[in-house]
């Protein structure tokens, strides 16, 4: 029997390192995310968004979301997160696109959803609606789940900033600029997967 060199070995090793394995996530599943203000609890449902649902999942196994702040918090309207702390994470998720889901449920309070700038454009930000948001089902914003327990904390982050931290900011220094700046944003302790 003949045997395969070791570097043929490793050179197929990494090139599955660098391959994107596709996570697929179960069909209900709940993530805690300790905060700042408190705890709240999401539902997600895979039949509702396949794609949003599967992203969010990994991104809570990758531990992404934890000490993220809640950037974007619009009374009324929506709370947003999504930005790691680390620009350099940020800016290698930022080119893990994924496609849109067809919308099947509405943007209703309590339904959290992918942001987006145009068509299969998601990546990692996510928002909370405060309000029924109906218009921005036409706009292709596809909920994948919703808050189960702890909406007053939701509603309740820190929202004086509004719209103000810039997402490029963000982007580029991270929780740097934030902290420096917006330093009574509300922000998320951990993220986990709950039984």
């Amino acid at each position: 029997m003949k045997q395969i060199p070791l570097t043929a070995v490793l050179i197929f090793l990494i090139f599955l390192a660098g391959c994107d394995h596709k996570v697929t996530a179960p069909a209900v599943y709940k993530v805690r995310f300790e905060t700042s203000k408190g705890s709240f609890i999401i539902e997600v449902y895979r039949d509702w968004a396949p794609n949003g649902a599967d992203r969010f999942f990994e991104l809570v196994q990758s531990g992404f979301y934890n000490d993220a702040r809640f950037f974007r918090a619009v009374p009324n309207f929506v709370v947003q997160w999504g930005l790691n702390k680390d620009p350099k994470v940020t800016a290698e998720w930022s080119q893990k696109t994924i496609p849109d889901d067809p919308v099947k449920e509405s943007n209703r309070i309590g339904y959290i959803t992918f942001a987006k700038r145009g068509p299969d454009t998601r990546t990692t930000q996510v928002f909370i609606n405060l309000t029924d948001n109906a218009r921005l089902d036409g706009m292709g914003f596809a909920p994948f789940g919703k808050v189960i327990s702890g909406m007053g904390v939701v509603a309740n982050l820190y929202s004086g900033y509004g719209e103000s931290p810039q997402q490029p900011l963000i982007t580029a220094q991270g929780n740097e600029y934030l902290q420096s700046q917006f330093p009574q944003l509300d922000y998320i302790k951990t993220a986990q997967f709950e039984q």
